[in-house]
């Protein structure tokens, strides 16, 4: 049977591919890994005893791949930013970290019933095993691909959900999952930061201990928030910080530069940075400006493992806990200028529900004509919310996705708590979209992007902590503020801040700006419309919307515009990988 010794990487530094062992008991990593080599050396106990989860528990971000006698293990992160993906033939299995590589390997196309699936629920595991192209599988999410002579396939490496941990108690052991992230990534090469909101300054804060550090902010004058006002106070505190100023032009807007799509990078998934890609940019010229190429790190994913959506009250409400639930709604009611009732009654019927009853009416509602358009925050809470995408496909492809519901609800294997799932598929998207970035960063400036709130042990340590500690609405990030008090990372008035800066000034000005080649985009032309994927009217209408600043269905848009770059990407994309003395090109 083919060992570790087999496996190829293509444009991976030779410090970030390591082994230990050999022949039929070894193990290598792939990516950013805190494991020295003594380390990695008495991991093989654990790689003899199969417990592959233990192979999980190093900071930094990285795939690991294991041979224990004839059985081998390929495990992902927790993230998504290393999946997995298979196919089995006569000739056994094949795997990678590249779906379209893959694909490629037999001229598989793109599959329109989970690119639907992937436009109309945004949620990576919705489908579990499906993967974007027909023929090849993918890894979900806290799973790994078991490799044995008996076959191939998916095998539950980490729990559903996690045994609840108190905020309280959790604190110190964020705190070190955090510090260690960030530790790994500050190996002697330039550090760089985003500096605006809480997340990214904990991580500028946690590696100005360990160095200089470049740090940036983003400051259009567009935003009007009080990001660079804390940036500013925060640099002058805290020492090692050198802080610049990335300002905004009219270019740094969302859906900038799609008039040339052979400027962007190709992805192996659609890509959300690819409607950012203009501000991201600006951001990275900035640092490269000021040091040679190092790693950046960047608050990714930090809203969805400090915090959690008021759509956690549906679980306090299956799990009996009226007086709380009705404590939370009032509060979270008082910030968002509603009633009480109304949020109780949005999330009483997925309290009522589970995963799979969750995908089977999902299905049920494909097969029903498509709603009018309401704001997402409007409808009632649901496991698997259907977006307005879902409204804009073909009635043919409406019916497919239904069934292909219907067949993933038989097969559900989620957690018990909706905080869980939902929480889960946000870090699997963050993760999924953070590879693009890297994608951007590596290319155009040989700067990695490093994102330590999807390290795994970080992950593990906040969503222990339940949704309702961390989502409560008497303090903003209550978990992050636990872990810091007192320990001399963060001055003061950085964990008593309370507000965050957000983009909806630039989506807005970028739909307004670039509504012709949205129009162009996803018009008569559109790949997404030819498979039934959208309809001209309704996406007419929303971008008439759009350009006239009036509420728009923004996440729907975004996933169009993603998923159509991707697809006409696809027709350029080289079609062949040739592997030749263990080096691949493309």
């Amino acid at each position: 049977m083919p060992g570790v010794e087999m496996a190829w990487t293509v444009n991976w530094p030779a410090m970030q591919v390591r082994a230990a062992g050999s022949g039929p008991l070894a193990l290598a990593v792939v990516g950013l890994c805190g494991a020295d080599d003594q380390q990695r050396q008495r991991s093989l106990a654990a790689v003899r005893a199969k417990d592959w989860r233990a192979l999980t528990r190093w900071p930094g971000s990285y795939l690991a791949i294991a041979r224990s006698g004839e059985a081998l293990a390929v495990i992902g992160d927790l993230a998504g930013q290393h999946p997995v993906y298979w196919r089995s033939d006569g000739a056994g299995t094949w795997w990678s970290t590249s779906a379209t590589a893959l694909a490629a390997l037999e001229g598989a196309p793109v599959d329109p019933t989970a690119l639907a699936a992937h436009i109309a629920l945004a949620q990576p595991d919705v489908l579990g095993q499906w993967s974007l192209f027909r023929s090849v599988s993918r890894v979900p999410t806290g799973h790994l691909l078991l490799i044995t002579p008996e076959g191939s396939g998916a095998v539950r490496y980490e729990p559903a959900e996690y045994a609840p941990v108190d905020l309280r108690e959790a604190a110190p052991t964020v705190r070190a999952a955090l510090a260690e992230a960030v530790g790994a990534r500050c190996d002697g090469r330039p550090v760089s930061a985003d500096m605006a909101g809480l997340d990214s300054t904990t991580l500028a804060c946690l590696a100005a201990q360990r160095g200089a550090v470049t740090a940036v902010t983003f400051a259009d004058a567009r935003l009007r928030d009080d990001d660079l006002a804390y940036a500013v106070r925060t640099a002058a505190t805290v020492p090692g910080l050198a802080h610049h100023t990335v300002p905004g032009s009219p270019e740094t807007v969302y859906y900038a530069g799609l008039e040339d799509l052979a400027a962007l990078p190709v992805t192996d998934a659609p890509n959300a940075y690819v409607v950012t890609a203009s501000i991201k940019r600006a951001v990275l010229a900035t640092v490269a400006g000021h040091q040679s190429a190092g790693v950046h790190l960047t608050g990714a994913a930090g809203d969805a493992v400090l915090s959690a959506p008021s759509s956690y009250l549906a679980d306090l409400l299956r799990e009996r806990q009226h007086r709380r639930a009705w404590q939370h709604a009032q509060a979270h009611a008082r910030l968002r200028n509603t009633s009480a009732l109304t949020l109780l009654r949005r999330a009483r019927p997925a309290a009522r529900t589970d995963l799979t009853g969750a995908l089977r009416t999902a299905a049920a509602e494909l097969r029903r004509p498509p709603r009018p358009w309401v704001p997402q925050v409007k409808r009632p809470v649901a496991w698997t919310p259907l977006l307005a995408t879902a409204d804009w496909m073909s009635p043919d492809v409406r019916g497919r996705l239904a069934s292909a519901l219907d067949v993933a609800a038989e097969l559900a294997d989620g957690p018990a708590r909706l905080a869980a799932w939902t929480g889960r598929q946000d870090l699997a998207r963050v993760g999924a979209d953070t590879t693009g970035l890297r994608e951007i960063a590596l290319a155009e400036h040989g700067i990695e992007v490093a994102a330590p709130f999807l390290d795994n042990e970080v992950i593990r340590a906040c969503l222990a902590v339940p949704a309702d500690q961390r989502g409560t609405p008497g303090r903003y990030k209550p978990l992050l503020g636990e872990a810091f008090a007192h320990a001399g990372v963060l001055p003061p008035f950085v964990l008593a801040r309370s507000t965050k800066g957000g983009f909806n000034a630039l989506a807005y000005a970028g739909l307004r700006d670039h509504a012709s080649a949205l129009r162009h985009l996803l018009g008569p032309s559109s790949r997404l419309a030819a498979a039934g994927l959208i309809t001209e009217t309704p996406v007419a209408t929303m971008l008439q919307r759009a350009a006239a600043g009036q509420p728009t269905a923004q996440g729907a848009l975004h996933l169009a515009v993603a998923a159509e770059v991707w697809l006409r990407q696809l027709e350029t994309a080289p079609a062949r990988w040739e592997v030749n003395s263990r080096v691949a090109t493309a």
